[in-house]
């Protein structure tokens, strides 16, 4: 592993959350967190977190057994989530925009012994509890909106009626420390598991060795704490470096997002963003989008899909700060593949980030030479464990050492990579491979189109041809015909997309991925 000579592995006994509450016993009086309700200081984080590890532990929950965690953003999550790690107990956090089936499946597939929810979400699981086979032993309610059930509690009242854990459970790195499930594009979500040593590893190799975070930093996270961009983004990251945090339980709409950028909660404004391709060119054709000197960003990150070269463009023109672009997944636990604050080149995801080795393979599993795409594997010390009870993906997946990702990437002549699309979304058209994203990065340069997805059509000739749906900015007008000239003209001809179809909205995951594979089944219904 090429790990950075400066980055230390974790010691034979180490908890993560212990080791994130040691790093900043200095910063007791400092914000940790902000969200709409008030801050949250270190201090407090450090009490509240053992408050709740001993909670748990009063319930008679062991070493290993899972809690599953439900929460909207906000100044309880990190003290959910830290203190089931410093108790020896597994959070799995779950992304909150799913239904009642979806949670019944976790909790019979995590075998939850607990849940810690947030009070609107509180209806959907008990209609999950309700479809489910499975019991937990309690129910803890933060804000509830209610009357509680007897068989639940109120998170301030859990928290009050426990006193502080004197000490962390004994776990060692390579314990899990907690789960994410994967938002895969077809079937069950999968329980990633990952060790209490991952987010120590992503949060010294990226946090710090590319993003540079410091300690008067106040970072603000588009993606939500439960997903493995936003885990590191808005807890990991900034606590590694004493940094404050800026929550937010609203969706990441343009609107609610510039409100955080100009200082509307919590008095502060946000020096660090980390969003979405999706997302910023949403608030880039946002009327309302903000001047330069309403907001104080030094830096801002993207990852969830490939950044298209214009809207970095846009971006840095209206602010003066480059999108740093960058790759990672569920699996690696972040961002593996990234441009830098001082190393920018738009259109690629960048270089390997040091401590991660890069590689990629042709259909015969033999490394491919460059300027050819190839599927993209990935070394490092952030891979997760395992996908708990799927050995078949598992294995799949995790292949000794590396990583399968499932994307398809060209490498170029100065080290960077080229993003293809997803190896499963990737279009052999007249027997040479089209990148649904090239094509979809051209389009949207075209002044009147704001978003575009494109997917593999059979022609009547049984052939496969590129078809775009449109997205158009509002009041904006183009033609099928304009837009198929558009892309000849910045294209190879065998890639404009044969088919235009124009649509109101695309169908997109929780984490603003477009769902190419939606689009196919329409098409072939």
């Amino acid at each position: 592993m090429n790990t950075p000579p400066t980055v230390t592995a974790p010691p034979e006994r180490f908890n993560y959350a212990q080791h994130l509450l040691t790093l900043n016993e200095g910063r007791a009086d400092r914000a940790a967190f902000i969200d709409e309700h008030g801050s949250l200081s270190y201090g407090a984080l450090a009490e509240r977190v053992r408050r709740l590890a001993a909670g748990l532990r009063g319930l008679n929950l062991h070493r290993e057994e899972r809690v599953l965690l439900l929460m909207h953003d906000g100044t309880d999550w990190p003290v959910a989530f830290l203190g089931g790690m410093y108790a020896g107990v597994v959070p799995v956090a779950v992304n909150t925009l799913l239904t009642a089936d979806d949670y019944a499946y976790m909790l019979e597939h995590s075998r939850a012994q607990a849940v810690l929810v947030s009070g609107a979400l509180l209806p959907t699981l008990t209609m999950a509890m309700i479809k489910s086979d499975h019991e937990v032993r309690k129910v803890i309610v933060s804000r509830p909106q209610a009357p509680l059930h007897p068989s639940e509690v109120e998170f301030e009242a859990f928290l009050a009626a426990h006193t502080p854990a004197d000490k962390p459970a004994p776990t060692g790195p390579d314990d899990p420390g907690f789960w994410l499930y994967s938002s895969g594009s077809t079937g069950r979500p999968k329980g990633t598991v990952h060790s209490h040593a991952n987010p120590y590893w992503t949060s010294e190799l990226y946090g710090k060795g590319i993003l540079q975070l410091r300690e008067s930093d106040v970072c603000f996270s588009a993606a939500k704490l439960f997903f493995a961009y936003g885990l590191g983004n808005g807890l990991t990251f900034p606590m590694t470096v004493g940094a404050s945090t800026l929550l937010m339980g609203e969706r990441p709409t343009p609107e609610a997002t510039f409100r955080h950028w100009t200082g509307g909660v919590g008095g502060v404004k946000p020096t660090v963003f980390f969003g979405a391709p999706t997302g910023f060119a949403g608030m880039l054709a946002h009327p309302k989008l903000p001047g330069r000197d309403q907001v104080a960003m030094r830096l801002v990150s993207s990852a969830g899909e490939a950044l298209p070269a214009e809207i970095g463009e846009r971006f840095k023109a209206q602010y003066g700060v480059d999108i740093i672009d960058g790759i990672g997944s569920t699996e690696m636990l972040h961002i593996f593949l990234s441009n830098r604050p001082d190393r920018v080149r738009y259109g690629t995801t960048g270089w390997p980030v040091p401590g991660y080795e890069v590689e990629l393979r042709g259909e015969d599993g033999q490394p491919v030479p460059d300027g050819e795409p190839g599927d993209l594997y990935i070394q490092g010390p952030s891979a997760a464990m395992m996908y708990w009870g799927n050995r078949v993906k598992t294995r799949e997946t995790f292949q000794g050492g590396w990583t399968k990702s499932g994307d398809k990437y060209v490498r170029n002549e100065d080290g960077s990579y080229t993003y293809g699309g997803r190896s499963d979304d990737m279009l052999k058209v007249s027997g040479i491979y089209v990148s649904p994203f090239e094509v979809e990065a051209t389009l949207v340069q075209h002044p009147a189109v704001l978003e575009a997805a494109v997917i593999g059509k059979e022609d009547t000739d049984g052939l496969t041809k590129t078809k775009a749906f449109v997205v158009l900015k509002a009041g904006a007008q183009a033609s099928e015909d304009e837009l198929k000239t558009f892309v000849k003209e910045r294209l190879a001809p065998y890639k404009y997309p044969r088919f235009i179809e124009f649509v109101t909205e695309l169908p997109k995951t929780a984490t603003g991925k477009i769902q190419r594979y939606k689009l196919r089944e329409q098409e072939r219904s």
